[in-house]
């Protein structure tokens, strides 16, 4: 029988466009990912077998600011209680690494708050919201 497990890896650019895609999430050039990439500050993917079905990272400065991105769980593996294995790898890392005064956020796409929130994220309106920078269309 094949179980999962966690490896705390960065993916490689391929497998992160992989599991970005197949699990519903937009995609991001190779450029894109070739820079971006090697900035995480954790990172952790789930295994079914020696296939990677899962990731999530965290990013940031280190010290004062970090952020939780790239939750994905390929869509065929959706509600085996991935994205919870995913973010007790990541609440593990945060409880361990980042200084007090640090501040965590992450951007909650859709029913993904109910997750995020059994972990100790909170809504942050009114006193802030997030915003995204829209290229202007040429």
């Amino acid at each position: 029988m094949t179980v999962y497990s966690s490896l705390l890896k960065l993916p490689s650019v391929e497998t992160y466009q992989a599991l970005r895609i197949g699990s519903g999430l937009s995609a991001k050039t190779d450029d894109a990912a070739i820079r971006g990439l090697p900035n995480t500050l954790f990172a952790v993917q789930i295994l079914y077998g020696s296939m990677p079905v899962g990731m999530g990272r965290v990013i940031g400065d280190g010290g004062c600011f970090f952020q939780v991105v790239d939750i994905a769980v390929l869509v065929e593996h959706q509600g085996k209680g991935l994205g919870k294995r995913i973010m007790s790898e990541i609440m593990h890392y945060i409880e361990t690494h980042v200084p007090e005064s640090g501040y965590v956020s992450l951007i909650a796409d859709g029913q993904a708050q109910d997750l995020y929130a059994q972990f100790g994220f909170v809504h942050t309106a009114p006193r802030s919201v997030g915003m995204a920078y829209k290229r202007p269309q040429a």
